[in-house]
């Protein structure tokens, strides 16, 4: 039996050196974070122990030269922090707890050492003949010192390290308590009257996740997959509200795994943090270095969609709640009380509409979204505007069984990318949908331009004994996002990592992404692969047309639910004085301007709301609304001239998607559009008309 040789520690010696996932053990993070470590701090001992002049080649970029040289940290953490959100497991969360303050105290180490600050501002102060891109380069590693503490004194540098190692592990906490609780509840059924609205699809699902827990029946669990057909169709009320409160109030429960005290305390760390930085408030500190500038921007942005679309989402509740009054009308002479619609009749009651109104189900739609047309249908959409081809590597090691790795290929036919795909729930994942990569795009001192290794990781509908997975449109447009991300990812173009790919402004990140969901309703897209799966008809044009009809159905509900996001996060991070208030009462009247229905007294968005809470969003939700702006904008632009339009689409690529951080957003935004964008064609897009000022 051959001794174990640490996977980190050598070259991978996989195809596009791809990180050899079945050969990792888990006893080889530990070894690999820490001799990581080591060799970061004597690089950092070689680079201040220069004698030479600090330059830009001898003080910001790496100067190693030998042969085969990564970044050990780099290479092992993006393995282990990326797994941990896809395939976790308790060995690893516990790891996670004993590394997670070891590195957030190297990662201060680095930024708080006085005389590796001191070369790089030497550098910052006198360069010369740098190129925009080394300079950018520049310009965000001063910055980044700068902010992560390197002009406070030593009293201030000692209190940052307390605030953001206490930090660091409170957000570890905050998701592995939503993964725990989330998995921990499950509605068990084995009464099959109990089933009744399910489509078979959802029953089919249940039924296999049941089998796969050994039990009897039919088993829901809070995977969007399974609890999001449940509130739309199933019967059952009492049974809606009961999934609708265990999803609501995760993580707000008398146990090991509640929030609510952590949240506090991350609102108050990240307000110190900033204060101690010299701004007024965290949003202050962020906004510093996003295109909206400042909280002013962000509060002007969610009024003004506030006042172009509440009037119009105020219609659509009163639409929804009179066919609820209808339905549940009491009978003549009966003393029974009149009922309220509730947060759990809202799916159940806007699909009864969508239906009365469109005819339009999206169990309709189902067999002719089966994955594997929607994947050549996604690829083929590439192809068609950019030129390039995804083939399948079953050579390159992946970490799940249902985890596909593609090769990518440019129009040219040269090598692109690594592609990952992860599609399904599975119990070590977290919920939602995300991009990652595992390694980036840069070019080497050779001049090879390394490629990136991308990774799409969602959470759409299972393939069951039966059936195939058949998505539904939002999964189909879930996937086209994320997809929008990996292209930004696939296409970079820079010279340094740090500044390619998605390594940009986070109210720009959304653009790529939120652009490709465009296409889930155009015809002509649809038309090259929606076909039922059984028959291969393909989708009839009559349905085509209910889904464009149906596109802004409720369009200004959700408008709003977005917008109330938005405003909760404003509301904790524009915090000035420490934050003490109860978060549930606090979060309700945060965001009651944008809210139309009934806020119940024991739910809690906060709690688990890991965009803002532990995932760097923290007052930045505000970006999907701010990126939504310019995706519309920026789509017009291609239905003016075909929505395949390559020289349009190259344009995209090598104005937006290929530059990554390389310059200011709005300089990448307006060559590609000629132009600053306006919310005109978002309105337009959602059929929203203006309201005119008095």
């Amino acid at each position: 039996m051959s001794e174990h040789k640490n996977p980190f520690f050598e070259p991978y010696g996989t195809p596009h050196d791809t990180v050899p996932f079945d050969r990792i053990r888990l006893e080889d993070y530990e070894e690999a974070f820490m001799e990581g470590i080591r060799r970061d701090n004597e690089q950092i001992e070689k680079t201040i122990n220069n004698p030479e002049k600090p330059t830009f080649d001898n003080t910001i970029i790496n100067t190693e030269e030998d042969e085969g040289y990564y970044d050990l940290l780099s290479r092992v953490s993006t393995v282990f922090f990326n797994l941990l959100s896809a395939e976790t497991n308790d060995e690893m969360d516990a790891l996670a707890q004993k590394m997670q303050p070891i590195l957030t105290q190297h990662s201060n180490d680095v930024r708080l050492n006085p005389r590796l600050f001191e070369r790089i501002r030497q550098v910052h102060l006198h360069h010369r003949r740098l190129t925009p891109e080394e300079k950018r380069l520049l310009d965000n590693c001063y910055e980044g010192f700068v902010r992560s503490g390197a002009l406070l004194d030593d009293a201030g540098k000692e209190r940052l390290r307390q605030l953001t190692e206490e930090a660091s592990m409170l957000t570890l906490q905050f998701s592995q308590n939503l993964l725990k609780e989330n998995k921990a509840y499950t509605l068990d059924i084995t009464d099959e009257e109990q089933l009744d609205g399910l489509p078979d699809t959802a029953r089919d699902a249940a039924a296999q996740t049941a089998r796969e827990q050994g039990k009897q029946g039919w088993v829901f669990t809070l995977d969007m997959p399974s609890y999001s057909p449940f509130m739309t169709y199933s019967t059952q009320r009492a049974l809606r509200k009961q999934m609708y409160m265990a999803r609501n109030t995760e993580c707000t429960h008398d146990n090991a795994e509640n929030n609510i005290d952590i949240c506090k305390r991350l609102i108050n760390l990240r307000r110190e943090i900033a204060q101690l930085l010299g701004y007024k408030t965290y949003a202050d500190y962020v906004l510093r270095h996003r295109m909206a500038s400042n909280s002013r921007n962000v509060y002007r942005l969610l009024d003004d969609l506030i006042n172009a679309y509440k009037p119009t989402a105020i219609k659509e509740r009163e639409e929804l709640k009179a066919l609820y009054e209808k339905e549940h009308k009491p009978k003549a002479k009966s003393q029974e009380p009149k009922t309220k619609m509730m947060p759990w009749d809202t799916a159940f009651y806007s699909h009864k509409l969508q239906m009365k109104k469109y005819n339009l189900d999206q169990e309709m739609l189902r067999p002719y979204f089966e994955l594997s047309n929607v994947i050549k249908g996604v690829f083929g959409l590439a192809n068609r505007l950019y030129g390039i081809t995804f083939k399948e590597n079953k050579d390159i090691p992946v970490y799940h069984p249902d985890v596909k790795a593609y090769e990518v290929f440019d129009k040219d036919g040269s090598y692109l990318a690594v592609f990952y795909a992860d599609f399904h729930p599975r119990k070590g994942k977290q919920g939602g949908a995300w991009m990652t990569e595992y390694q980036g795009q840069y070019i080497d001192k050779k001049g090879e331009n390394v490629r990136p290794h991308v990774s799409v990781v969602m959470n759409l509908t299972k393939p069951t004994a039966d059936k195939p997975a058949l998505l539904t449109l939002g999964e189909v447009e879930t996937f086209l996002h994320e997809f929008g991300h990996s292209l930004h990812g696939m296409f970079a173009n820079t010279r340094f990592e740090s500044l390619s790919g998605t390594n940009v402004w986070w109210d720009f990140v959304e653009l790529p992404s939120q652009f490709m969901e465009n296409y889930a309703v155009e015809k002509e897209f649809l038309r090259t692969f929606a076909f039922h799966y059984q028959t291969g008809e393909p989708i009839p044009d009559e349905l085509i047309q209910r889904i464009v009809k149906s596109r802004n159905f409720m369009a200004a509900t959700a408008c709003l639910r977005q917008v109330s996001f938005g405003l909760l996060d404003m509301a904790y991070y524009t915090q000035r004085e420490e934050f003490a208030d109860d978060i549930i009462a606090f979060e309700k009247k945060a965001w009651k301007k944008a809210i139309l229905g009934t806020q119940l007294p024991d739910t809690c968005m906060t709690v688990q709301f890991s965009h803002i809470m532990a995932g760097g969003y923290a007052a930045g939700y505000y970006s999907y609304k701010w990126a939504e702006v310019l995706d519309a904008d920026a789509f017009s632009l291609f239905k003016r001239h075909g929505i395949f339009d390559q020289q349009t689409a190259q344009s995209f690529r090598d104005n937006i998607l290929s530059k990554g951080g390389t310059e200011h957003p709005m300089t990448l935004y307006k060559r590609f559009r000629g132009g600053e964008p306006t919310i005109d064609a978002l309105l337009k897009r959602n059929g929203i008309t203006r309201r005119k000022k008095q």
